[in-house]
C-alpha cells in the first residue's frame, strides 16, 4: 500500500543524522561499554521533590483527560516565568501546554504555515527541524551561517532568507553549538521578520543555561510581540525530559486557534504531570539554576582541556549544555572523526554535520556525564584528533606505577599504527609515531 509523500519524505529522502548515535546504542546493547556524549539527558535525574508532587497529583485522581490547553495553574505559571524574565505582559491566554518542546514545535509551524509555503531555519539546527517543517506541509530553506561568525546569521543573509517565507525558526541558546545570539543578531532577525511580514518561531528551551551574555527573547523587541511564538519546555531546565511537557508561548489569538490542532493531535498533557510541573516551577530560579550547575562547570572542564594545543577550537560555548569542537585541522569530517572516536574508544559524539553543512568538520559533545569522566574522556577525544593532525598524543598518567598499555594504547595502535609510548618529566604519557597518521 502506497504511504503519503509527507511521511515518505519528512527526513528529506536521507538520514535523519543520527546514525553515529545508533551505532553506539547497538554496541551498549551488545555489551560493549560506551562513553555517551550524544544527547541531551541529564546525569541527574528528575528532582524527588518534584517527583512527589507528581505521584500525590495522581494519587489524589488528576490522572483523567485534562483541559486540551493546559491546567489553568500550569499556564499561569508559565506566563507569570515569561513576562518576569522577558518585562511582556503575559497571560494563561498567552500559552499553550504541550507534550514536549518538540511537539510545540510541530505545533507552531502548523498555526503558521500552509502546504507549500517555505519556512527557514537556521544551519546548524537541531536535527528535527527540517523533518517538522516536513511533517508540516511546508518546505525548509536553510539560511547557512559560518564558523567566523561563531554561525550567527548576518541581517543581510537574514533578509535575504527570508524573503517570500512564511516563517523563520531561530534557537538561542543554541543547540548544537552553545552559541548565545548577540543582541545585533536578534535585532536583525527582528528587522527580517517585520521588512519581510514573517512570523518568528523562536526556540528557548536552552534559556536557564547562559554561561556568557545574555538571553534576549525576540519577543521582547518592538513590534515582535503579535508575530513571535516562542517555545519553551521543563526539560532542560529541570531534568524533566521524560516527562514531555513544554509550551507555545504567543498572541492570543493564535493560541486559541492551536488548542484546535491540539485537540486533533494530543488532546493535551496528562495532570499530574502538569501538576509536577507547575510545582517545580514555582520552586524558584534557585532549582533552575541547581540543574544547570553541572552544564557550566563542564564548561570550564571543556576549555582547560583544549588549552594549550591548536588541533581543536571551541565554537564560543556561551550557553546551553553542549559544545561543538572544530576538528577541521584533523582533515576529517565530523562524521568520519565520530566514527574513528567511537572504534576506537567506544566514546560517542554526534557529527556535526547531523546538525546541516555548516557545521561540517565539527562534533557536538553533550556535557553530560560525571566530571571526572568527563574530563577523561576530552583528553582521549582530543589525542584522538592529535593523532589525526600528525602531532603526539598525550594522556595524564593515572598514578604512580601506572602504564601506559591496556585497551586505550592497544586501540590508538590499531588504528593509527604501531607508535612508541614514553613519559614526559611531569608524568604525562604520550604516543611517538614514525609516521604521520593515515
Amino acid at each position: 500500500m502506497k504511504l503519503s509523500h509527507r511521511i515518505t519524505h519528512i527526513t528529506g529522502g536521507g538520514s535523519d543524522g543520527w546514525d553515529v548515535f545508533y551505532k553506539a546504542r547497538r554496541m551498549i546493547a551488545d555489551g560493549v561499554p560506551v562513553t555517551e556524549l550524544t544527547i541531551g539527558e541529564h546525569d541527574i535525574r528528575t528532582s524527588p521533590e518534584i517527583l512527589t508532587a507528581m505521584h500525590a497529583a495522581a494519587i489524589d485522581g488528576h490522572t483523567g483527560y485534562a483541559m486540551v490547553p493546559g491546567t489553568h495553574a500550569l499556564r499561569k505559571s508559565v506566563a507569570a516565568r515569561i513576562a518576569a524574565r522577558t518585562g511582556v505582559p503575559t497571560t494563561a491566554d498567552n500559552i499553550l501546554i504541550t507534550p514536549g518542546g518538540q511537539a510545540a514545535l510541530y505545533a507552531a509551524h502548523n498555526a503558521v504555515c500552509d502546504p507549500g509555503d517555505t519556512a527557514v531555519y537556521i544551519d546548524p539546527y537541531y536535527a528535527t527541524y527540517p523533518g517538522t517543517i516536513r511533517g508540516a506541509g511546508a518546505l525548509p530553506r536553510a539560511l547557512v551561517t559560518t564558523p567566523d561568525t561563531a554561525f550567527q546569521p548576518t541581517g543581510k543573509a537574514l533578509l535575504e532568507a527570508t524573503k517570500g517565507a512564511a516563517s523563520l525558526l531561530v534557537n538561542t541558546p543554541n543547540n548544537p553549538t552553545g552559541v548565545v545570539y548577540s543582541a545585533d543578531t536578534l535585532h536583525a532577525i527582528a528587522d527580517a521578520c517585520i521588512t519581510n511580514d514573517v512570523w518568528l518561531i523562536s526556540d528557548e528551551v536552552y534559556d536557564t543555561q547562559v554561561w556568557e551574555g545574555t538571553h534576549i527573547s525576540p519577543r521582547s523587541l518592538p513590534g515582535m510581540a503579535d508575530r513571535t511564538l516562542v517555545v519553551g519546555s521543563m526539560s532542560k531546565s529541570h531534568a524533566m525530559t521524560g516527562s514531555r511537557v513544554g509550551w507555545i508561548c504567543g498572541p492570543a489569538e493564535a493560541i486559541s486557534l492551536v488548542i484546535y490542532l491540539a485537540t486533533h493531535t494530543t488532546y493535551g498533557v496528562a495532570g499530574f504531570i502538569q501538576d509536577a510541573a507547575d510545582f517545580a516551577l514555582n520552586q524558584g530560579d534557585s532549582v533552575e539554576e541547581e540543574v544547570a550547575a553541572p552544564f557550566r562547570r563542564r564548561r570550564g572542564l571543556t576549555m582547560q582541556a583544549l588549552d594549550g594545543q591548536n588541533v581543536i577550537r571551541a565554537v564560543p560555548a556561551q550557553g546551553a549544555m553542549y559544545v561543538m569542537l572544530d576538528i577541521r585541522a584533523t582533515g576529517m569530517s565530523g562524521e568520519d572523526f565520530a566514527n574513528a572516536l567511537l572504534d576506537a574508544e567506544h566514546i560517542a559524539v554526534m557529527p556535526g554535520e547531523s546538525f546541516g553543512q555548516a557545521a561540517a568538520g565539527h562534533i557536538r559533545v553533550a556535557m553530560t556525564i560525571a566530571d571526572e569522566q568527563y574530563v577523561d574522556a576530552q583528553q582521549r577525544l582530543i589525542a584522538i584528533a592529535s593523532l589525526k593532525a600528525g602531532q603526539q598524543a598525550r594522556y595524564t598518567k593515572k598514578g604512580p606505577g601506572s602504564a601506559a598499555t591496556g585497551p586505550r594504547y592497544a586501540s590508538l595502535a590499531l588504528i593509527f599504527g604501531e607508535g612508541t609510548v614514553r613519559w614526559d618529566a611531569y608524568g604525562v604519557a604520550y604516543l611517538e609515531f614514525e609516521r604521520s597518521t593515515q
